[in-house]
């Protein structure tokens, strides 16, 4: 029974972990992309390949 209490434990401990690194990397700017989902349609996505070249 004492092993459920120490995983219970140390699973609460590392989800705040998880959560406090989530929202340090909201606060510091990690998902602020307000231009480029506007503009992805603007951009060519074709590759050119090597053997055109004729």
């Amino acid at each position: 029974m004492e092993i459920i209490f120490l995983l219970i434990t140390v699973s609460l401990i590392i989800a705040l972990i998880f959560l406090s690194a989530f929202f340090w990397s909201v606060k510091s700017g990690q998902f602020d992309d307000d231009y480029t989902p506007s503009v992805r349609m603007l951009f060519d996505d074709k590759k050119k390949s090597k053997n055109n070249t004729k």
